[in-house]
C-alpha cells in the first residue's frame, strides 16, 4: 500500500478523513481508548503516560521467489526484537493490503520507544545489527523505514492481537511552507473526531531521513480490527467531500494495512 499516487487519496481513509472543520487544526487531538488485555503485563500494559512516544516503522520487500523458511526466519527474528529493553512495543509481519503503486512492500515491523536514545540504542544493539544481517538483508530487495515523535499518544502502548493497523506516509510537494505542513498535521488529528471506530492515532513529521524515500510526515490508525477499518473505507461520501483537502500538497502517498497476529504466532 505503499507510495500510491496522490490519486489515490480518495481510496484510503485518510484521503476521506482529511477533513475536520477548520477549527480542529488548532486543537490537540482528545484521545480515549479502550480496556485490552496484554499477554504480557508485565512489558506492554503499560499505558502511554509521556508526553511523547518515538515511533519506529520499517517497510520490507521480500525477493520474489524467496524460500517461505526464510520469510518465517526473518518476521520470527524481528519479532524477537520485542525482548529488548528499549522497546516498549513491537510486532512484525505480512502487510495485508498494499495500495501503492510504485512500491510492492510485502512486510513491516513497528516498534515504539521512549525516547530517541532508545531507538538508537536498540538500532545499534548486537541482537537487532545480528537479524538484520543474518535474516533480513539476504532475502529483501527494498528496504524503507520511518521515525517521528508522537506526541500526547494515549491508549496502550501495545494494541491487541486482532487490531488492524491504517498505515500512511506522505510525500509533500517541495518547497511546501511550514503553514502547509501543519495544517496537514491538524487534518490528521482530526481524523479521530470524525470516525469513532479508531482506537487509536499517532502521527508526525520523520525524523529519520536516510531511508524513507523522501517522505516527510507519518501517522498510524489503530481499529479494533478489521471491520471496523473495512467500514471507514465504506463511506463513500466522506471520501467524494474529503479527499481534495490536502490533495494540493502531496506529491505522493503510501497506504498500506496490517493486522497485529497473536504474540505466539510469528510465522507467516
Amino acid at each position: 500500500m505503499l507510495c500510491l499516487s496522490v490519486r489515490t487519496l480518495a481510496s484510503s481513509p485518510f484521503s476521506h478523513t482529511f477533513s475536520p472543520p477548520k477549527h480542529l487544526l488548532r486543537l490537540k487531538p482528545s484521545f480515549s481508548h479502550k480496556p485490552f488485555s496484554p499477554s504480557s503485563p508485565s512489558k506492554f500494559s503499560t499505558k502511554m503516560s509521556s508526553s511523547q512516544t518515538i515511533e519506529h516503522i520499517v517497510l520490507f520487500h521480500v525477493k520474489d521467489d524467496t524460500d517461505p523458511s526464510k520469510v518465517t526466519a526473518m518476521v520470527n527474528g524481528l519479532s524477537g526484537l520485542s525482548s529488548l529493553d528499549q522497546v516498549l512495543h513491537l510486532t512484525a509481519g505480512p502487510i495485508l493490503r498494499n495500495r501503492s503503486s510504485s512500491f510492492n512492500f510485502t512486510h513491516m515491523l513497528h516498534s515504539r520507544y521512549k525516547s530517541k536514545e532508545d531507538l538508537s540504542n536498540y538500532s545499534t544493539n548486537p541482537k537487532h545489527m545480528s537479524v538484520v544481517k543474518e535474516c533480513v538483508l539476504p532475502i529483501c530487495d527494498d528496504i524503507m523505514a520511518v521515525d517521528w515523535v508522537a506526541v500526547d499518544l494515549d491508549g496502550p502502548v501495545s494494541p491487541n492481537p486482532g487490531s488492524a493497523m491504517r498505515l500512511t506516509f506522505l510525500k509533500v510537494k517541495e518547497g511546501l511552507g511550514e503553514t502547509e505542513k501543519s495544517e496537514i498535521l491538524g487534518v490528521i488529528g482530526g481524523i479521530r473526531a470524525c470516525f469513532g471506530s479508531i482506537d487509536q492515532i499517532s502521527f508526525g513529521e520523520n525524523f529519520s531521513p536516510a531511508r524513507a524515500k523522501g517522505f516527510s510526515i507519518a501517522s498510524v490508525a489503530v481499529f479494533p480490527g478489521l471491520n471496523e477499518l473495512d467500514a471507514v473505507d465504506s463511506n463513500k461520501e466522506m471520501v467524494a467531500l474529503q479527499k481534495d483537502k490536502v490533495r494540493e500538497y502531496l506529491d505522493s502517498v503510501i497506504v498500506l494495512d496490517y493486522v497485529i497476529p497473536p504474540p505466539q504466532s510469528a510465522s507467516l
